[in-house]
This record gives C-alpha cells, sequence and structure tokens, in this order.
C-alpha cells in the first residue's frame, strides 16, 4: 500500500513539472502561476503547495529536474568512446536543434533570467551550470591526453568558452538574431571543423 501511495506522489510530481515546464515556455517566468500549472496537470492547486511549496520551490525542482536529464544525456556522451571529439561536439550541435524544436531552450532561459532578481534561484542555476562546465573541462582533459596541447587553452578555459558559446547563443536565438541573419547555430556546427583539423582528419563539409 505504501509503495503504491509513494509511486502515485512521485508520479504526480512528474507531471506537475512536465506542466510548468508546458506553461513556462508559454507565458514565461512572468506570466507563470501555479494555478495554471495545476491546471494543465489537471490536479488540485494544493498539490503543488504539497509537492514543491510555493511557484519558487516548483521552479527550483523543474531546474534541478531538466538539469539531471540534460547532465544525463551529456554524460552519456562524454563518456562514448566510439565518438572523436568532433563527433561529440557535432552531436552537441544536434542536441541544441532539437532543444530548441522540444522549448526546454526557452524554459532553461527562462530560468537563468529568473535568477538574476532570485537568489535562491541563482543558487540552484549555478550550481546546475557547473556541473555542466565541468563535464565539458573533463571531455577538453581527454583530448588534452588524446592530441596534445589545447594550444594556448587550458581545459577550464574550454570549459568556460564552449559554455558561453552554447549559452549565448541560445540567449541570441531566443532574441531573434539568427531570423535576422546572425548564423548563431552555423557558427557553433563550423568550430567543429576546427577540432578535425586539430584531429586530422578532413573538413565535414
Amino acid at each position: 500500500m505504501a509503495r503504491a501511495a509513494l509511486k502515485k506522489k512521485i508520479e504526480t510530481g512528474t507531471s506537475l513539472l512536465e506542466a510548468a515546464k508546458k506553461v513556462l515556455r508559454q507565458k514565461g517566468y512572468a506570466g507563470l502561476s501555479t494555478r495554471d500549472v495545476a491546471a494543465e496537470a489537471g490536479v488540485p492547486l494544493s498539490q503543488i503547495h504539497y509537492h514543491f511549496g510555493s511557484k519558487q520551490g516548483l521552479m527550483l525542482a523543474l531546474f534541478e529536474y531538466l538539469n539531471a536529464q540534460l547532465l544525463d544525456r551529456q554524460n552519456t556522451m562524454a563518456t562514448d568512446t566510439t565518438l572523436t571529439l568532433s563527433q561529440q561536439w557535432d552531436r552537441a550541435c544536434a542536441y541544441l536543434d532539437e532543444d530548441i524544436g522540444s522549448g526546454y531552450v526557452r524554459v532553461l532561459q527562462e530560468l537563468i533570467a529568473a535568477s538574476w532578481s532570485d537568489p535562491a534561484v541563482a543558487k540552484v542555476v549555478r550550481v546546475g551550470l557547473t556541473g555542466w562546465i565541468d563535464l565539458i573541462v573533463e571531455v577538453a582533459r581527454k583530448a588534452e591526453r588524446e592530441l596534445g596541447d589545447l594550444g594556448t587553452f587550458t581545459p577550464e578555459q574550454i570549459g568556460a568558452f564552449a559554455a558561453s558559446a552554447f549559452i549565448g547563443a541560445e540567449s541570441l536565438y531566443m532574441l531573434g538574431l539568427e531570423k535576422k541573419g546572425v548564423p548563431l547555430r552555423d557558427a557553433l556546427r563550423r568550430f567543429g571543423d576546427l577540432i578535425r583539423l586539430r584531429e586530422g582528419v578532413p573538413s565535414a563539409r
């Protein structure tokens, strides 16, 4: 009986997080209300307070929920020994395309923006993004061992550069600059050609 209740609780919590993701994508952080999330999930409003306590608690849980999925996906890619570094970069670019299409980029950027004025959200977002950057640094260290020095860059600088490039591209995409002719994603993909040169592999283009 207790196991069934726990399963139900987990399912309801997940449903609320998925509903929050959808509402956040549609209305943004400022326009999101717990009432709308509850309605989207088809549960009483009291369930949000029971599971998350408040809108802020819901947003913190949503970021951790989404970030765990992101890190799991990125870690799987980073530890795939069949992929070269340039192929990992290509796949990361493909993931960005998928994340824009699914609405994940909008959700992440909304949460990052919310963190600027909410210290509690900022703390969770920093921890989540740091985990992602640490993963990139480990990939860069592996590349350094296999390919030799990384030019004038340290693995830590590579991590900072790659994270800034992707987060920045997402932000500028959300502002509509790609539609105005700024080749954000194409520029990221072309960086893979530079990695291929370092690997001694012909350009993909």
